[in-house]
């Protein structure tokens, strides 16, 4: 049913009202504070908190595993030598070349179990934010809620007190008429009625602005004809301030972020004591390349050359000069020959481009590194972690002793408000009946009207105190939910 009534009222907002018959939408308490929860701009931008602390999560679990890296690349190259030293190098036919290439890095430490702790922490925190925030939100949304309420009361005792200004009018007029009142006593009622006219038309005002700034917490424009409805008893409180405080210190959001808040710190001088551990970095690649010569007889012609000029120097080496194992080299020279088959090797080769890669040999590297000193980095960053967790520990004793001083003044002021309450109820009654003892004795002569306006002021008096009273025990009761951090009723 509560789901129902809120998706009617959230249809409501969509849909134009010149299209749709006039209707009273009922609003509750907890109907409002799920749309807040769905709407309201300030708890949504809390949620992200969290999502942010996922993805942190999931890169500290990341960094168990090795980075990777993929390449693919392509180049050109003029065909010109290129001289050092006096010396030229390179290939005098342009070349178009390309290369890929993997490599993976993984670096294992302290540190990286020390994140992903602290990471977790995190997440625990951001939700423990999320819940505070939402109890912040309960909290508003029920204070403009009963505000709201509170002044729509107000304007429906004014307007009471219209219709009851002009029933006292037609009196006045009516013994004016048969000359047992003066025309002064009329004045007198019509001076009344627009005077109370007056107060009725702020007090719809202001109830009016209440109801606007509840949607605003609530995040969605505000329908015409609404009505806020609410269920709110006044019971005696029952709890004892032990028994609150001890509910407090268990479930209070605020609290229980701090306490987050906390580990988080303590997780954080871990982190920066692990600054002193040595870190195993651990390395690899693969790779392969490919290359096309624009004139491959160019190629041909420079492998033929050069096999020519080893053939050349093998003759005259020493061994040949002195004729020491002459057989044998001469028949390894004699090897060293440019064969048809090598230059249809050179001709496939070429041709390989641009994905006939020719593989790299692969390297694989270790490194274990130990942080000697680094300007004294680290023990600043030790300091202010230090620091940190302190603050964070001083933190939750600050909200602990508010706690305790927060839930029982709570409950001594809901104890006070429950009082007023039935002190007001009977100074209504009486009130009421006062008036309506006035106005029997004034019609029939037995009082002035000036004794009227008086009970009648009186009335206003009591019952506008009496109205007052109710709210401010309902938000005496609201308060102390606020301060326990949970619902009580």
């Amino acid at each position: 049913m509560r789901l129902l009534r809120t998706s009617l009222l959230l249809l409501g907002l969509a849909t134009p009202l010149a299209a749709q018959p006039a209707t009273r939408a009922t609003l509750t308490l907890a109907e409002a504070i799920d749309i807040a929860q769905k709407n309201n701009p300030g708890y949504l931008q809390s949620v992200n908190g969290r999502t942010r602390a996922s993805a942190a999560v999931r890169s500290a679990y990341g960094q168990l595993l090795p980075s990777a890296d993929a390449s693919f690349g392509a180049s050109y190259r003029e065909g010109r030598p290129q001289f050092f030293g006096g010396v030229a190098f390179g290939a005098t036919s342009d070349i178009i070349s390309s290369n890929w290439s993997l490599s993976a890095s993984s670096r294992l430490s302290y540190n990286t179990l020390t994140s992903i702790r602290r990471a977790n922490a995190s997440l625990d925190a951001a939700e423990a934010d999320v819940q505070a925030a939402l109890y912040v939100l309960r909290n508003s949304v029920t204070a403009q809620f009963l505000l709201a309420l509170q002044t729509q009361a107000r304007a429906q005792l004014q307007d009471t007190l219209v219709a009851q200004q002009r029933l006292q009018l037609q009196l006045a007029q009516a013994r004016a008429g048969v000359g047992s009142a003066t025309s002064l006593d009329v004045k007198r009622a019509e001076v009344g009625l627009g005077t109370q006219q007056v107060a009725a038309l702020r007090a719809r005002n202001t109830a009016a602005v209440a109801r606007l700034q509840l949607f605003q917490q609530l995040g969605v424009a505000m329908p015409e004809n609404v009505v806020l409805q609410a269920e709110l008893p006044v019971t005696a409180p029952n709890q004892s301030i032990a028994d609150l405080l001890t509910m407090a210190r268990d479930v209070n959001p605020a609290l229980r972020a701090l306490q987050a808040r906390e580990r988080v710190a303590d997780q954080g001088v871990k982190a920066a004591r692990g600054e002193y551990t040595p870190t195993l970095s651990l390395q690899a690649s693969i790779g392969g390349a490919a290359q096309e010569q624009s004139n491959v007889n160019v190629a041909i012609a420079q492998q033929q050359s050069r096999i020519a000029d080893s053939r050349a120097s093998c003759f005259t080496t020493d061994s040949i000069r002195t004729g020491a194992g002459l057989s044998s080299i001469a028949t390894q020279c004699n090897a060293l020959q440019f064969t048809p088959a090598m230059a249809q090797a050179i001709r496939d080769d070429n041709n390989k481009f641009p994905f006939g890669f020719t593989r790299q040999p692969y390297n694989l590297s270790m490194n274990l590194s130990l942080p000697l000193f680094d300007g004294f980095g680290r023990e600043q960053r030790m300091q202010e972690a230090t620091a940190a967790k302190s603050d964070a520990r001083y933190n939750v004793r600050r909200q602990e002793l508010a706690l305790t001083a927060d839930v029982t003044s709570a409950r001594v002021t809901l104890q006070a408000a429950y009082d007023a309450v039935a002190l007001q109820t009977q100074n209504a009654a009486t009130a009421r009946e006062a008036l309506q003892l006035a106005e029997e004795r004034y019609r029939v002569g037995a009082t002035t009207f000036v004794d009227l306006t008086t009970a009648r002021g009186e009335y206003e008096r009591a019952e506008t105190d009496r109205i007052d009273a109710v709210y401010e025990f309902h938000r005496a009761y609201a308060a102390l939910e606020a301060a326990v951090g949970r619902t009580l009723r």
